[in-house]
C-alpha cells in the first residue's frame, strides 16, 4: 500500500476534511490498522499545531494532491516542537541567571572574607546586630554592670578567706537605689545570691544566679560576672551588700562582704 492511500490521517486528526471525506477515511481507518496507528501518533501533535498560522492549516489540506507535503509539513511540526522545547531552556537558564544576580549580593553577604575563608555573617539593614540578653557583660565594655556606668557610691571588697572579689555601685533613684555589680574570682559550680543588709539590720536578696563549672573571673573563665538590679530601700538605709552561695538544702554561706 502506498503512501498516498493514507493521506488523510494527518488532516482527518486536524479536523480539516469536509463531511464526505471524513466518513471516507473513517470507513478506510476501520480497516487499515498502519492509519489507526499513524492516528495515534497525531494525537499529541494536533495540541501543538493549535498555535500554526492559518497558511499552514491550508498546507495540510492540500497534501490530497502533494503527498510529500504531508512529509514536509510534520517535519515543520517536530521542528517547531523543538524550537518550543529550546525556547523553554532558554528560558529557565534566564531565570536562574538573574535569581543568581539578584542574590549575589546576600551570597556575598554571607561568605565575605578572604577568599578561601571561613563564611562570614555580616548584620543586614532590617536585623539587630546584638539583642541585649540578661546575664554578665563583656568585660570590654566598661562600667560595673553594663555598658553605660551608673553614676553613684563606688565600693569594693575582696574576701581573705574565699578570695572572692565584689564590687558595686549605689545610685540613689526617687523609687529607691540602683545597684550595679561586679563578682570575679567566683569558682563555680554553685548558685549564688546578693543580699543587702538594712540599717535595722534586716536582710534582703536582690538578685540570685547559677555560676558555671569554669566560674567567672577565674583562670578557667577570666570574664568576671556583671548584673544590675533596683531596690525600693532608700540608698541612706543599705549598710552592706553580701554575695552568698547558696547550697542545694538552702542553707548560706557568705562568700564577700562589702561595708559601705
Amino acid at each position: 500500500m502506498s503512501r498516498a492511500d493514507h493521506w488523510d490521517v494527518a488532516a482527518y486528526a486536524l479536523g480539516v476534511l469536509d463531511q464526505q471525506d471524513t466518513e471516507r477515511f473513517e470507513e478506510h481507518l476501520a480497516g487499515c490498522w498502519a492509519c489507526a496507528a499513524e492516528l495515534e501518533t497525531m494525537v499529541p501533535v494536533v495540541g501543538l499545531l493549535s498555535g500554526i498560522d492559518g497558511d499552514t492549516m491550508t498546507a495540510v489540506e492540500q497534501t490530497a494532491t502533494d503527498p510529500a507535503l504531508l512529509d514536509r509539513t510534520l517535519a515543520a511540526v517536530r521542528a517547531d516542537r523543538r524550537r518550543a522545547r529550546m525556547r523553554q531552556v532558554l528560558a529557565t537558564a534566564a531565570a536562574v541567571v538573574a535569581f543568581s544576580v539578584l542574590t549575589g549580593v546576600g551570597i556575598g553577604t554571607v561568605t565575605g572574607g578572604e577568599p578561601g575563608g571561613p563564611p562570614v555573617a555580616l548584620p543586614t539593614g532590617s536585623a539587630a546586630v546584638e539583642s541585649p540578653q540578661p546575664g554578665p557583660t563583656r568585660p570590654d565594655l566598661g562600667g560595673v554592670g553594663g555598658p553605660d556606668e551608673i553614676v553613684g557610691d563606688k565600693s569594693g571588697a575582696t574576701d581573705q578567706v574565699t578570695g572572692v572579689r565584689l564590687d558595686v555601685i549605689l545610685a540613689a533613684e526617687p523609687f529607691g537605689t540602683q545597684v550595679a555589680f561586679q563578682v570575679s574570682r567566683l569558682p563555680g559550680p554553685r548558685k549564688c545570691r546578693l543580699v543587702l543588709v538594712h540599717a535595722d539590720a534586716s536582710t534582703e536578696v536582690v538578685s540570685s544566679w547559677s555560676v558555671p563549672a569554669g566560674g567567672y573571673g577565674t583562670g578557667a573563665n577570666s570574664v568576671p560576672l556583671r548584673l544590675s538590679t533596683n531596690t525600693a530601700t532608700a540608698r541612706d538605709q543599705i549598710r552592706r551588700l553580701q554575695v552568698q552561695s547558696v547550697d542545694a538544702a538552702g542553707v548560706a554561706t557568705p562568700l564577700v562582704t562589702v561595708t559601705l
